[in-house]
């Protein structure tokens, strides 16, 4: 897919997409249904009659795993990961057929890099200066106490003023008036450092509307040496066609619905927020860069892209289940002793991470905690539960027994200190406070253990599978029973 458009399409022929043709208010009411949608696992929505707008808004693409794993080329998220991990894994070939193999992987990711082109419809609208409006934009203002409306589906591009690198990531963006807004730079960000290494104004282009694998690579948390555009090249199989901003010294997908071109300044900060978070909260005001807007280019018939985030579940749970799922084949060659991992959804993201290890030594489950707080955005987790391997980390309702029943307080917590997530409102310093690892895994001698492990209560093999063989005839009509564990 090179384009929304394109996208649309798909789960339109999904039976995934819902148009509604009655006038629906950017101001609130949006959001109501939205989120209305969102929790009942409902499909994606176009409102065709947007109050204030001649743009159509898209919102809850990506709010399936049937639609997400669609967005990003394949069947299920797991299938797209073996993927990723037949690259990752790569081993110096030995006999002539490995060698073949091996050269037409490399030869696909050397295809990988992005394409320039000269144009593309992004700019069939170019508005520079004075002409710039953003009100043209049907910028949803989401939750009664939010500071204003906010882009909560963008594509910020930057450029690393120190090595020329180019950085896309997912950052809202508050607007204030018509060529002003607030770039939500946290301290851990990509695009804060820019800021920080710049010697004053980092041009800036905030992307709107793109193929689904070139949103959620933005969102990706990838390696220094990957970037994001290759990144989205390699799930979609195609290049990526970018072009030359108009105002602005960067470049922009040439697909795109909507480019907001601009810059910011790292000595011009200003009050941004509140805002209705994906933690179920608002985060406060605090202070971030003004993104001061110098070009608006756009499609003729734009379609605005969007999502809402608030209490979970929303649609982002899919963009970082997706995230939990790819990576996790990256994940375990830096930490081979983690066998699954789940970011369940209770957790938005940062607070729980459920991991299973099959235990060879004492302590092995607490190096496991320590290890996961050593990895990128992973040591912002705020909570590491450690089960088993045999237990289904996917399943919480297993993991929160052996949680409750397996932990002694004093023997199989982890207190540390260090930096956390900058929208945790539990910590009592901004991005700094303190994180727990939990061992949830029967204990050894060795362990801290001075009177026997019980095992836990399990029928025998033999018997389950004959009962799983005569369960048809049993007469019994339960759902899920036949398998019960």
């Amino acid at each position: 897919m090179k384009d929304l458009r394109e996208w649309m399409q798909v789960i339109r022929d999904m039976g995934e997409l819902v148009e509604v043709h009655t006038e629906v208010d950017p101001h609130l009411e949006i959001t109501e249904i939205a989120d209305r949608v969102m929790k009942a696992g409902g499909p994606a929505i176009l409102f065709t009659n947007v109050t204030g707008s001649k743009m159509p808004v898209l919102i809850n693409q990506f709010g399936s795993e049937r639609r997400m794993a669609a967005g990003l080329g394949g069947t299920g998220l797991d299938q797209i990961a073996s993927r990723i991990s037949e690259i990752a894994e790569m081993q110096p070939p030995q006999g002539v057929m490995e060698k073949m193999k091996a050269l037409g992987k490399l030869k696909e990711l050397a295809s990988l890099g992005t394409k320039t082109v000269k144009n593309g419809p992004c700019q069939e609208v170019v508005l520079t200066g004075d002409d710039v409006d953003l009100d043209l934009v049907p910028i949803l203002h989401c939750w009664p106490g939010d500071g204003g409306p906010f882009i909560t589906l963008p594509l910020v591009f930057s450029n690393d003023p120190v090595t020329g690198s180019r950085n896309c990531g997912m950052y809202r963006v508050q607007k204030v008036d018509k060529r002003t807004c607030m770039m939500h730079w946290q301290i851990h960000k990509d695009g804060r450092q820019h800021l920080l290494d710049s010697e004053g104004r980092v041009p800036v282009a905030v992307v709107v509307g793109t193929d689904p694998a070139v949103t959620y690579s933005a969102t990706a948390p990838l390696p220094p040496a990957l970037e994001e555009m290759m990144f989205a090249g390699f799930l979609r199989g195609k290049q990526v066609e970018m072009m030359k901003a108009v105002t602005q010294d960067i470049e922009v997908p040439a697909h795109a619905e909507i480019v907001i071109e601009g810059y910011v300044d790292a000595t011009d900060l200003g009050d941004e927020g509140p805002f209705g978070d994906h933690t179920g909260f608002y985060t406060p005001v605090d202070q971030y860069p003004r993104f001061h807007v110098t070009g608006l280019t756009m499609r003729r018939d734009a379609i605005y892209s969007t999502t809402i985030v608030g209490m979970p579940p929303m649609e982002d749970f899919w963009l970082g289940k997706a995230t939990e799922r790819l990576f996790l084949p990256l994940i375990k060659m830096t930490v081979p002793d983690l066998v699954d991992m789940n970011l369940p959804l209770e957790g938005v993201f940062h607070n729980c991470a459920i991991v299973s290890v099959k235990k060879r030594y004492p302590g092995h489950a607490k190096k496991l905690i320590n290890a996961v707080w050593g990895l990128g955005l992973l040591s912002l987790t705020r909570c590491v539960v450690v089960v088993d391997h045999d237990v289904d980390v996917r399943a919480v309702s297993q993991v929160a027994f052996r949680a409750f029943s397996n932990v002694d307080a004093g023997r199989d917590m982890l207190v540390m200190e260090g930096p956390v997530d900058a929208l945790d409102h539990a910590a009592p310093y901004a991005a700094y406070g303190a994180k727990v690892g939990f061992d949830a895994t029967a204990k050894w001698e060795g362990e801290g253990l001075v009177r026997p492990w019980p095992d836990e209560i399990r029928m025998s093999d033999d018997v389950r599978q004959r009962v799983d063989a005569r369960w048809a005839d049993l007469g019994i009509h339960l759902p899920g029973a036949e398998k019960y564990r």
